[in-house]
């Protein structure tokens, strides 16, 4: 691993107030940093480089768990509930670890002008995938994180820096994975449309036939390219998504148990909180005390 990527991002976060995730002046740069390990998160993965420096942690997305260490990143592909968790942290040894937000519009563009852009994998694949993190790309983020301490330089020298990132990705041992992710014309594109809308009105009443129109696809076809992609099927989708966001109204004080079952689709207040406890590890109001207070959360079920 980069030595001076684990010691800039050590400077940087243990001088930054507050409790990580540490969102910077770079957009795209997320810092992370944990000093314990950590039960374990619920949070939906939008499209990312997810990078271990120190330290490990697992990510769990539906039925398949990915492990990674320091050297290694995970390339997320598609917005995706997960639950995620830090394994490996001490006070002198921290967990630190980086997520740069794809820019897929930028992305397509340094694809498009490279002399030899990779094929794209045309099959349905896994949405998320474990990559090696070293060379080049190192260097990149290095650079990025040095930028954080010249904020006058940022707007002129990030945008570039991004640039080079995504040419390493697309001319990487993955570049057909994350060429597929900016293919209009790709069958996955139309699937991940569907997901996209099943993201949006996960609140509504769940139509197989509707989502699978979208995708073009037969409701069969639909129902296992889906799950190939995200690791769960479209139900459980929209469950993870719909508890998410009550939890999050509950911890706001936006909602009640009952008003946020309602909101999020429930129909039924005792079946909310029947899954929203198989999920979190604890009913809906007690969880609500935990959150409010800052408390650490029950562990959910795994």
């Amino acid at each position: 691993m980069n030595d001076a990527l684990i010691e800039a991002v050590a400077r940087y976060t243990e001088r930054q107030p507050g409790n990580s995730p540490y969102f910077t002046a770079i957009e795209p740069l997320i810092l992370l940093r944990s000093e314990f390990e950590k039960q374990p998160l619920c949070l939906v993965f939008k499209p990312a480089l997810c990078v271990v420096l120190q330290g490990s942690k697992w990510s769990r997305f539906g039925d398949r768990r990915i492990d990674y260490a320091p050297g290694q990143a995970l390339v997320v592909s598609v917005d995706t509930p997960a639950l995620s968790r830090v394994v490996e942290a001490t006070p002198k040894k921290p967990f630190l670890g980086m997520v740069l937000e794809f820019d897929l519009a930028l992305l397509r563009e340094v694809m498009e002008q490279m002399d030899s852009p990779p094929p794209p994998r045309h099959s349905i694949g896994p949405g998320v995938f474990l990559t090696d993190f070293h060379g080049p790309l190192a260097d990149c983020l290095l650079r990025l994180v040095r930028l954080l301490e010249k904020p006058q330089a940022i707007g002129l020298l990030a945008p570039l820096t991004m640039r080079e990132i995504y040419y390493w990705l697309l001319s990487g041992p993955h570049g057909g994975e994350v060429a597929r992710m900016v293919l209009s014309n790709d069958h996955r594109q139309r699937l991940i449309q569907a997901v996209h809308v099943l993201r949006e009105q996960f609140a509504q009443s769940l139509r197989i036939e509707a989502l699978a129109a979208i995708a073009q696809m037969s409701p069969s076809t639909f129902h296992r390219q889906f799950k190939a992609l995200t690791a769960m099927s479209p139900l459980q989708y929209q469950k993870q998504m719909r508890l998410l966001q009550a939890r999050h109204l509950l911890a706001s004080g936006a909602a009640n148990a009952e008003s946020a079952a309602f909101e999020v689709g429930y129909e039924s207040p005792s079946q909310f909180s029947r899954e929203y406890s198989r999920m979190f590890g604890a009913p809906p109001r007690r969880d609500t005390v935990v959150l409010r207070r800052g408390e650490r959360p029950a562990s959910p079920a795994r």
